[in-house]
């Protein structure tokens, strides 16, 4: 039985003879006859085929073509006859010629080119094995959400004013989350680990789902499905920082300080990522760290005028398009008074 290296040599020489010009009913049948001989004859063909179609015509380069200049169908292994030879006028001498020594050169010339081709097609397939099939960088303006379906059959929901750049290769599928925040539905690629990288931190995945929060240099990670593992780099000072595995309804929060991890219902992890659906959810928060979160998705801002205001306590689901019902609540509720000053509502003690 042929190896598949010789099996892929004939269908090269297949090729090479198809694209020679000249092509006739009986080539055609001799060629269907040996696909027939076996499955693994049809696969080869397919495959270089495929790559002949798609590559440009890489039988310029067995031809001897000028570098940038790509002939036409039929005509590259007849370069070498001169220039003052037309390819009717080669075919009309080589057709009767194939047992003659002319006939031969002929057929050396076509092996000559097929190898040349099974050894790009080669080196091609190598590059798209190994190199990155698909590259992209996306962001969203400030109150924009955008879902980035992904050629692995991931989804992204990218948040508000948030940045990202997409690198999916044979080894791995990486997002460098640049800026912001996005929530990941990753399709399962045991193959392939799914990373989410914010600095010197990373998040891996195979196929889960979970958030990644970027704040300057903390990180912010809730996972509602499946298992993710966070890394990171070690310390300035070669300290090994330790990874920590996240199940389904871990909050983890890692800073300078360190990493803190909070366990509970996937419901409750859920309501971190309300933004989804167009809201955020306050529970006994600080009324200045509510503000900075309807920040994030406005360009009107609400500032903080007294230390004493952005101590109070908040709670509920608010829209976050909806800045000025936000504040009309809290006037009701608190002792506030609002300043309107352009695009900034100053709150203050009153």
């Amino acid at each position: 039985m042929a190896s598949s290296r010789e099996i892929e040599q004939v269908a090269a020489a297949w090729l090479a003879r198809r694209d020679a010009g000249g092509w006739s009913a009986r080539d055609q049948q001799q060629l269907d006859a040996w696909l027939d001989e076996a499955v693994a004859h049809q696969v080869a063909f397919l495959r270089l085929d495929a790559a002949w179609r798609q590559s440009g015509r890489l039988q310029a380069l067995g031809a001897g073509m000028v570098p940038g200049v790509v002939p036409a169908r039929g005509s590259w292994a007849h370069a070498s006859h001169g220039e003052d030879e037309t390819p009717a006028r080669t075919r009309d001498r080589a057709e009767p010629e194939r047992g003659s020594r002319a006939g031969s050169h002929r057929w050396l010339r076509l092996f000559a080119a097929a190898a040349t081709l099974a050894l790009v097609v080669s080196l091609a397939l190598g590059w798209r094995h190994y190199t990155a099939v698909d590259q992209a960088s996306y962001r969203t303006a400030i109150g924009g959400l955008q879902e980035v379906p992904l050629a692995d059959g991931s989804t992204v929901t990218l948040s508000s004013d948030s940045r990202m750049l997409v690198t999916l290769s044979h080894g791995e599928r990486h997002i460098d989350l640049q800026r912001g925040e996005a929530f990941f539905a990753v399709a399962k690629d045991h193959a392939r680990p799914f990373v989410v990288s914010t600095g010197s931190r990373r998040v891996i995945a195979v196929g889960t789902r979970f958030a990644v929060r970027r704040d300057a240099a903390d990180l912010r990670v809730v996972v509602t499905q499946g298992l993710v593992r966070l890394e990171s780099d070690n310390r300035s000072d070669g300290e090994r920082q330790p990874t920590t595995l996240l199940p389904a309804g871990s909050i983890a929060t890692a800073s300078d300080a360190g990493v803190v991890v909070r366990s509970g219902p996937v419901q409750q992890a859920e309501e971190y990522l309300s933004w989804r659906s167009g809201f955020v959810s306050f529970h006994d928060t600080p009324l200045a760290t509510a503000a900075a979160e309807f920040n994030r998705y406005n360009t009107r801002k609400i500032v903080i005028g007294d230390a004493s205001v952005g101590a109070m306590r908040v709670g509920g689901n608010f829209r976050w398009s909806n800045t000025d019902a936000f504040v009309r609540l809290l006037a009701q509720g608190f002792p506030i008074r609002t300043q309107q000053q352009g695009d900034i509502i100053v709150l203050r003690h009153r």
